[in-house]
């Protein structure tokens, strides 16, 4: 069986040395908002290429408190509107209306997965405050285009940039280009914790103290309380974890670059479409992810054929019951989408042959 994900073996090339900094913050006595925070944090900053990073407990958090920290800096209020591709995970729009603001669903380039920017005009109203793109997939949004329009109507920008650690466009990587971004440490991502974990990164140091109170309580001195906040850290076992990590995460995200160049490369089904890949860089590979018209057959296909795959993701955020509201809204490019993606296998530890049965059984296939 080709695995989809093998952590475990992901996490045993890094063993001794992830023993060595939890062992490390064990032996400190201190396990919240310490030295290993502080580290980590300085050190993702400086190499996503921005002035402040602020370590939360996971992605959501990550997206949720900026959207309040906005609030409580007076630059968005309850019902303003935010822009948000419509085939995004759940969790970009839950970020949205747990702060009572309106998700507008825009359709993603047919070609990248990602928002495209010649939709985001006709989707603006008077009621719009922000931007929220999704490097879907670990590829890099068009924040040219995105950053251009949004400095035109005076709107905010909040990357999601949870699955993109790394990705990057004219030398300016994921978490760099937008007022904020907020990323994911979750286990399986190109940058994962062994635990959850997540991160706000900023150049805005006015939010970045917001936040640091907000994700404890609203506390920005012991006992006093600006905010009604919450208590949302990311703790100094994660944070020496993700340390240790973050040095292996360049190596990790060209081997992942090799297995996608090969799988383009060497697939070369006419009922498989295959991503689109034009900057090296603008891609970090979180997921490879292709469409086929009858893809529960593929996958199916796949399975017999001893290859692990999954579906990210089956279901729209304006199709599920949870925004029952949005049911009657028709997006056509996205619904499509749902219906036809499918994740192959593609991590940092796949072996050569691995990546060769893939191509073979995907070569296979015939509906």
């Amino acid at each position: 069986m080709v695995q989809f994900l093998d952590l475990k073996k992901i996490v045993q090339q890094q063993r001794e040395e992830l023993l060595q900094a939890m062992a490390r913050t064990l032996d400190s006595g201190w396990y919240i908002l310490g030295n290993e925070l502080k580290s980590f944090e300085a050190d993702f900053a400086s190499w996503c290429g921005v002035g402040h990073c602020i370590g939360v407990a996971n992605g959501l958090d990550a997206l949720t408190l900026t959207l309040r920290a906005w609030k409580e800096l007076g630059k968005i209020k309850e019902g303003d509107e935010v822009i948000v591709p419509a085939n995004t995970y759940i969790a970009s729009v839950l970020a949205i209306t747990e702060n009572r603001l309106v998700p507008v669903f825009v359709e993603p380039s047919d070609s990248t997965f990602n928002l495209d920017p010649a939709r985001i005009e006709g989707a603006l109203t008077s009621k719009t405050r922000a931007i929220l793109p999704v490097h879907l997939y670990g590829r890099l949004a068009d924040m040219p285009a995105i950053m251009a329009l949004a400095a035109r109507h005076g709107l905010l920008v909040l990357e999601d940039s949870a699955q993109a650690h790394g990705a990057s466009l004219d030398d300016r990587k994921a978490g760099s280009w937008g007022h904020a971004s907020g990323f994911s440490f979750y286990p399986g991502k190109n940058l994962g914790a062994l635990g959850d974990g997540g991160a706000i990164t900023t150049n805005d140091g006015e939010l970045a103290e917001t936040l640091r109170a907000l994700r404890n309580y609203g506390s920005h001195e012991k006992y006093k309380n600006l905010y009604q906040g919450v208590n949302s850290r990311l703790d100094e076992i994660q944070a020496a974890v993700l340390g240790v990590r973050l040095k292996h995460l360049d190596v990790q995200t060209e081997l992942r670059r090799r297995v996608a160049r090969r799988y383009l490369d060497s697939i070369h089904n006419p009922h498989v479409r295959l991503p689109a890949w034009e900057s090296p860089a603008q891609h970090v590979w979180h997921l490879f992810v292709v469409r086929c018209e009858a893809r529960d057959e593929l996958l199916a296909h796949l399975t017999e054929g001893g290859v692990q795959t999954l579906v990210h993701y089956p279901i729209p955020p304006h199709r599920q019951k949870a925004y029952s509201a949005y049911a009657g809204q028709s997006h056509p490019i996205t619904e499509r989408m749902h219906a036809e993606v499918l994740s192959l296998p593609i991590s940092p530890v796949m072996a050569d042959e691995e990546v060769e049965e893939v191509v073979r059984q995907v070569n296979l296939f015939r509906p």
